[in-house]
């Protein structure tokens, strides 16, 4: 994982949208999910956004941190 501090707004930023890469934060973490077909232009068919704190929306539903466990570690989030 790099050393890059995410906050609310520059997580923001990586929405997926206009050529830019899906990044969203869990647990503090920020990961890279572009290359992931669920998350093809920033948003997954589950209703949740890329460029977004999904802490909340992992643990509410089938997502787990541990399946994040093998996707890039961007930087860490401090919103």
């Amino acid at each position: 994982m790099t050393d890059k501090i995410f906050t609310k707004e520059t997580l923001a930023q990586y929405n997926g949208q206009d050529g830019q890469p899906s990044y969203v934060a869990v647990e503090g973490i920020v990961y890279d999910l572009s290359a992931m077909g669920p998350w093809e232009g920033g948003k997954h068919f589950k209703g949740l956004r890329a460029g977004q704190d999904l802490t909340e929306a992992f643990a509410n539903s089938h997502h787990t941190p541990k399946r994040l466990q093998n996707l890039p570690q961007m930087g860490r989030y401090e919103g």
